[in-house]
């Protein structure tokens, strides 16, 4: 159940992020290069970056509660889902490259970089903690964070700043810092 969860909160947290308005830029800028078609390295770059993060924070979710008390689960699993909640609530704004990059390795960097602190996979984290399950919270996080990178592919820079991306992540915080609080006062 705690699967399927994460397996819709992870693209939904993940819209509007940085690492997602990263690839609709970049692919925005490609296809505007004369291709009738958006660059299929970028997306094959963008969801191993997803999957690769969803891995790395799932597990390291699983080795923290593997190695700390179960009385500091849920300590870790509030801090996590506030962490997540100000993340969401904060404004994102991207840059739009000045000349794009064609080394996916420079775009795969970044990509990772952007997306170990964001609200999707600070979930996946916490998920992680919670139900001890690395392989189904990198399993669901990989997925999830695959979606919202395709879309991001798909959609491109123009497409998405249509959407009201601002209040659908901000309203998405407000459940997360009463999820957090929830957990973190229940401790004892």
């Amino acid at each position: 159940m705690e699967v399927l969860l994460l397996l819709a909160l992870v693209p939904l947290f993940a819209l509007g992020a940085r690492a997602q308005m990263i690839v609709a830029q970049i692919s925005d800028a490609l296809a505007d290069e004369g291709r009738s078609r958006r660059p299929l390295p970028l997306l094959a770059v963008s969801v191993v970056c997803a999957a690769l993060a969803a891995w790395v924070m799932a597990f390291a979710g699983s080795y923290a509660a593997a190695r700390l008390h179960a009385v500091t689960h849920p300590i870790l699993v509030g801090g996590a889902l506030g962490l997540a909640a100000l993340e969401l609530a904060w404004p994102v704004r991207v840059a739009p490259p000045r000349e794009p990059t064609r080394s996916l390795g420079a775009i795969g960097a970044v990509l990772l970089v952007r997306q170990f602190g964001d609200a999707a996979r600070l979930t996946i984290l916490a998920a992680a903690i919670w139900t001890r399950d690395p392989m189904g919270a990198a399993l669901a996080g990989g997925i999830g964070g695959a979606l919202a990178a395709g879309m991001g592919w798909k959609l491109g820079a123009q497409k998405l700043a249509e959407w009201p991306l601002r209040w659908i992540r901000a309203c998405c915080s407000v459940p997360m810092i009463l999820a957090a609080l929830l957990i973190g006062l229940n401790v004892y």
